[in-house]
């Protein structure tokens, strides 16, 4: 017991904790998730999601009520010119001095968070990080700007239960103004169905069909099977050289996959080893035995900006001759494969990295996008391709808001490099916090521009394959994701980070995950009959279909195409069976 104002005693901190959390472990079970997110610096917060979810005084509509000072820093409320209040970490000389609230985890619970924030002065990089028992867990980050505020959003699975803090740190000690705070849980059961509920509404459709005689009368007890020609939803892997002269590798390949990417083949340190000595020998075997299997192509990549990744000729040419080299370079394979390809990593990792920049001035991302637009100007998808934006909280390089901030800098010095931009995720995961990818797809989606996860893979572990099935599943439930493709290019000496079969290509347990979700997300094959009024309903996975109807009256079944789309409403088909 502890002594409050007036000398009444109230029970320890961790009962009323664990009370507490045993409360919202009742009270939240309802609950939808909220995909919602902000990618504009605004003059006032919304908000907060959940109403704040397991935070007292969320809002600090009772000041700082609930909240503390962390790091031996100073606190203080303060208000907006509308009346709004929050609160503002001052005088900080440390970069983890701020506000913060003790809160009470529950072991293999999900958390959403998010927060609104702003700085006193210019702009600064500001993370959340949940300090627990012997660790402090980074939660999501976002960079933000003195005169508006910025929404942070992320997430954490709780390791172990016990009793944790929230707070924000940043690199630069500005003061740091904080609003509109929630933390809020999700049981593993609650966070499925979410999933559950999104692939019905962003993946599958109502079809109802009706069948019909030459006078347009409904043909009542017409049987009629549903059988899946190919599905919308892209799933592909990396392909390596090694599949043109191994013919296990060509089917099992083959029998799985809708989208490749070559691993390494299509770089420019495998095309052109020397200056002026290109060899495109092996991606244009890789790209007939591509189509020759029906197997869309993304082009990886164009240039890559990691200096330790261009060809060794390339590293020290002088000004004059790199430009020369580069623009060779871009017109070389994109003249080649334009049209041939799906999408282009026209730069990749440029977050991260800045070889190319660094020589040829800030712009130079810019100018590349330009360039490929000009060189294929077809439908292909012009990629920026970026790891860690997903798969690390703590990177800070690659928060979701610091992609936007490079994807919009590229469009708006260049306008029309807005038509066919896209999202390259990598989605090279070690151990997945997967709230924190789901607040990272939501920030992302508000760009309004298709998401790919391009390179995805699990570091190898004893849940390596529980991990993988718990990222695709993730990313085939979000709405705004358009496609995956795994890194898992098989080659005898092993692959980069994950294998899914053995050098016989018989599966590991991540190729038995993805088997088991690429026969999840194909419609099985439906049967049934017509009702009284000719009417056959059922639920598909968007993609194309042939649809037979017969009926004792006829000889022969009548067979036709169906296409089910994203869109509202269910689909209706009329079918004339001919009697």
């Amino acid at each position: 017991m502890r002594k409050v104002a007036g000398g009444l005693m109230v029970a320890k901190p961790a009962f009323w904790l664990g009370w507490i959390a045993l409360l919202q472990g009742c009270m939240v079970r309802a609950l939808p998730y909220d995909y919602s997110a902000s990618i504009e610096c605004l003059p006032e917060p919304l908000e907060p999601q959940y109403g704040g979810g397991i935070l007292w005084n969320a809002d600090f509509s009772a000041g700082l009520r609930g909240w503390s000072t962390f790091g031996y820093g100073s606190v203080a409320e303060s208000k907006s010119a509308a009346g709004n209040g929050f609160a503002v970490a001052l005088n900080r000389t440390r970069p983890y001095q701020s506000v913060s609230q003790k809160v009470h985890l529950l072991r293999d619970t999900h958390y959403t968070l998010s927060a609104w924030l702003q700085v006193g002065d210019g702009s600064a990089d500001v993370r959340a990080v949940v300090k627990t028992v012997g660790d402090f867990v980074h939660v999501g980050g976002v960079v933000a700007k003195a005169g508006c505020w910025s929404m942070l959003k992320g997430g954490l699975t709780a390791a172990s239960s016990g009793p944790a803090e929230l707070y924000f740190e940043s690199n630069a000690t500005v003061d740091l103004w904080v609003d509109s705070v929630s933390l809020n849980p999700f049981t593993k059961d609650e966070w499925a169905a979410h999933r559950a509920e999104s692939v019905a509404a962003a993946r599958k459709k109502t079809v109802r069909l009706q069948a019909t005689d030459s006078a347009g009368n409904p043909l009542a007890g017409a049987a009629v099977s549903l059988d899946a020609v190919r599905t919308n939803f892209p799933l592909g892997a990396a392909m390596s050289r090694h599949i043109l002269t191994n013919s296990a590798y060509q089917t099992w390949f083959a029998s799985r996959f809708a989208v490749a990417t070559f691993e390494n083949e299509m770089k420019w340190y495998s095309t052109e080893p020397a200056p002026g000595r290109e060899d495109y020998t092996v991606p244009d075997a890789m790209m007939a035995f591509a189509k020759s299997n029906g197997i869309a192509v993304r082009g990886h990549n164009v240039f890559w900006d990691q200096p330790s990744q261009q060809p060794a000729w390339v590293q020290s040419l002088p000004y004059p001759q790199l430009l020369a080299a580069a623009s060779r370079r871009i017109r070389s394979v994109m003249s080649r494969y334009a049209g041939q390809v799906i999408g282009w990593d026209v730069v990749n990792e440029n977050l991260h990295f800045n070889f190319y920049e660094g020589r040829f001035g800030w712009d130079a991302s810019t100018a590349f996008y330009a360039a490929a637009r000009l060189l294929d100007a077809g439908s292909a998808l012009m990629f920026m391709n970026e790891f860690n934006t997903l798969e690390q909280p703590g990177d800070m390089a690659a928060l979701p808001n610091r992609y936007l901030q490079r994807l919009r800098q590229i469009i708006a010095a260049y306008p029309e490099n807005g038509a066919g931009m896209a999202i390259g995720l990598e989605g090279h995961f070690t151990n997945p916090n997967i709230p924190y990818m789901r607040a990272a797809l939501d920030t992302l989606a508000q760009a309004g521009i298709p998401i790919w996860l391009t390179e995805v893979d699990v570091a190898a572990g004893p849940a390596q394959a529980q991990h993988l099935e718990e990222v695709l599943r993730e990313a085939y439930a979000h709405p705004a994701v358009q496609g995956i493709v795994l890194w898992s290019a098989w080659r005898p000496e092993g692959c980069y980070v994950m294998c899914l079969t053995d050098n016989n290509f018989k599966n590991l347990p991540q190729g038995d995950v993805v088997d088991k979700l690429i026969a999840e997300w194909r419609s099985t094959p439906r049967a049934g009959a017509t009702d009284a009024q000719g009417f056959f309903e059922a639920e598909l996975v968007h993609g194309e279909y042939k649809v037979s109807v017969s009926h004792p009256a006829l000889n022969n079944s009548v067979s036709r195409s169906v296409k089910v789309e994203l869109g509202s409403g269910s689909e209706h088909y009329f079918i004339d069976v001919q009697v």
